[in-house]
């Protein structure tokens, strides 16, 4: 039997949903750039956050991931994806692509996750639960109802006391996130 004529044949799943992840990941965070500069709640999560704040969300081992802080004159920027030269104060590892699959298919929210032990966080705690509800917030933005409460823990109250709030938010963040 020679092993040679058996070459090893590669799954394209993996590759797929990295893929996805990365899109994904690229649109949240153009969204929660645009979020700060039309969410006041958005706003206000980032005023309580350090100057130099940097946040840094990536799959384990070598997937994809998304950098969002503060730049030199404390504005909300998505800063790409490879944090060489950067500092990095928040970094939040999610441990494989079968969990990131879960978090960005809202399949699962990141309480739920972070319960599963699907995602491990270097940083303050503070930063992080600060994170989270921003987070949440640009989910509730980007999403139907129906999606939203899978994905995040608690449907915000003001979504639907203030329907020209969410809607208005929505087209302004939509138009930002794929425009600037």
């Amino acid at each position: 039997m020679n092993i040679a004529k058996y070459p090893e044949i590669k799954s394209t799943s993996k590759r797929l949903k990295k893929i996805y992840v990365a899109i994904m990941l690229w649109i949240v965070g153009r969204a929660i750039a645009a979020a700060a500069k039309v969410d006041r709640e958005v706003k206000e999560e980032f005023k309580g956050l350090d100057d130099k704040f940097m946040m840094h969300l990536h799959v384990l081992p070598s997937g994809p991931g998304m950098i969002v802080g503060k730049d030199k004159n404390g504005k909300v920027k998505y800063m790409g994806w490879n944090p060489a030269g950067k500092k990095i104060t928040l970094d939040m590892k999610i441990k494989n692509i079968e969990a990131a699959m879960l978090m960005f298919t809202f399949q699962e929210s990141t309480c739920v996750a972070s319960a599963h032990n699907r995602l491990a966080v270097s940083g303050n705690v503070p930063d992080t639960m600060a994170f989270i509800r921003i987070l949440n917030i640009v989910e509730t933005y980007l999403l139907p109802k129906v999606i939203t409460s899978l994905a995040v823990k608690r449907y915000p109250k003001w979504s639907e006391m203030n329907p020209l709030r969410k809607h208005l938010g929505r087209i302004l963040i939509y138009i930002r996130t794929f425009t600037f």
